[in-house]
């Protein structure tokens, strides 16, 4: 018989929380930052009853209620990422190339693997509790052109209780033949897959044409169709990321002005979008971008790694091109959003625009959920939001012990000092610095 009780627990110990952007300078925009010494934050049912000082929260506990005490650590809300490929785990630090290159000599073989069901199930749950592990609560995933694959994932978020997007590749040219679709099948198999898990528990399904080199005009067409009818659908894609790559479109497709407007024509572009890379766009391509409402998912250590380029990212901030934070693993070299972080730093150092700490985890949460449309339901720990929290540990190694013993302690910090501690994790954290990830209310991972 099922307990019609509610499961309640509160985590207490120093909080952090983005609750707008907080800009580009040195310090946070005012307002734009939450940050709580000895916070606490009541979990009920697998969303956040209360935020705030434990001091104000405690009279208001029921007697007995599990208090999980996380003083000497920071909470902050889950992140997220925003672009990754599942089914490229395994190929994951394979001798560098260019993108072409790299998809024809690991990919392609790789994904052909998932034709069968029980590796699909193997990759999907060693997948996920890697993201378990490095403190990742939500991605937008791509999956392999065979729909198993995306069945296999979503069972295995499903389990977990995570809120995922992920989508079928639609790829229906330029691959090989164990990995094609047609503009039919891959239409069939797509409208199958919302049926069975779109908005069931806390999936979403993301729309997902490689890029347009591997579909023809027929199959980007009816991917737009499909979105048309169901504008709370996302999608998913490829954009600008390697100059053989743009000019491999301008010969595919040549009465389009470029490569944004191959996706234009087919109703592509809109709110719900996520264009991965757009490292080689002009501002009339962004301002384009951003009139519709869609996002960039910029990808530093792929960029890096594939030698792809250096995304301007203040570019689009300029016209006011949403942009988003991805570990694109695959190509990527770490599902850690730390080294995203401390990529995203160096790739912006190069260009004379470095990433502070406050928007680099303003992005990995609030900035994410945002871009994703998500933010309704996680990315701020606000009441009623889903409980997706990161416990992280500023001592997690004795170089980084070493570095924030200088700080000071989680519980006396200040506002500048806050930041410092940010910046150390940023550039210095890895996996080891998560100490716990709780999804939906639950403890999914624990160093301990």
């Amino acid at each position: 018989m099922t307990d019609p009780r509610p499961t309640m627990r509160v985590l207490r110990g120093p909080l952090v929380r983005f609750l707008d952007d907080p800009g580009e300078d040195d310090q946070p925009a005012p307002g734009s930052l939450s940050y709580l010494q000895d916070g606490a934050l009541w979990l009920e049912d697998g969303r956040v009853r209360a935020v705030g000082s434990y001091q104000d929260i405690s009279p208001q506990l029921p007697a007995g209620i599990e208090v999980v005490d996380y003083t000497g650590k920071l909470m902050m809300p889950g992140f997220i990422d925003s672009h990754v490929h599942y089914v490229q785990l395994d190929i994951l630090a394979s001798y560098g190339r260019q993108l072409l290159d790299w998809l024809n000599d690991y990919t392609f073989p790789e994904e052909c693997r998932f034709a069968q069901r029980a590796h699909a199930d193997a990759v999907a749950e060693a997948f996920l509790d890697e993201q378990l592990r490095a403190g990742t609560t939500t991605a937008q995933v791509f999956c392999s052109s065979h729909p198993q694959s995306v069945d296999a994932f979503f069972t295995a978020a499903q389990r977990r209780g995570l809120r995922m997007l992920a989508g079928k590749v639609l790829m229906d040219r330029n691959a090989p033949a164990a990995l094609t679709d047609t503009v039919t099948s891959g239409v069939a198999d797509s409208e199958r897959l919302i049926a069975d898990w779109h908005g069931k528990d806390r999936l979403g399904y993301s729309l997902t044409p490689r890029f347009a080199p591997t579909s023809t005009a027929a199959q980007l067409e009816a991917t737009g169709a499909i979105l048309r009818a169901a504008p709370d659908l996302h999608l998913q894609t490829h954009l600008a990321e390697n100059a053989g790559e743009i000019a491999w479109v301008a010969e595919l497709f040549p009465e389009e002005r470029d490569y944004l407007g191959v996706y234009e024509r087919y109703g592509l572009v809109g709110p719900t979008s996520t264009f991965a890379h757009g490292i080689h766009l002009d501002q009339a391509m962004r301002e384009r971008l951003a009139g519709a409402g869609a996002n960039i998912a910029f990808c530093p250590t792929s960029n890096l790694f594939l030698g792809s380029g250096l995304f301007d990212r203040l570019g689009c901030r300029e016209v006011g091109l949403a942009t988003s934070l991805a570990s694109d693993v695959g190509g990527g070299t770490d599902l850690c959003g730390f080294a995203t972080l401390k990529a995203a730093y160096q790739v912006g150092q190069l260009l004379g625009q470095p990433l502070t700490a406050w928007q680099g985890f303003y992005r990995l949460t609030l900035g994410n959920a945002r871009a994703l449309h998500l933010d309704r339901h996680i990315g701020a720990l606000q009441p009623g939001q889903e409980a997706d929290i990161v416990v992280l540990d500023p001592a997690a190694t004795p170089l980084l012990a070493r570095r924030t013993a200088r700080i000071g302690k989680t519980a006396n910090l200040e506002s500048s000092s806050l930041g410092e501690l940010l910046f150390a994790l940023m550039m210095l954290g890895d996996d080891r610095s998560v100490f716990a990830t709780w999804a939906g209310g639950e403890c999914l991972h624990s160093r301990e």
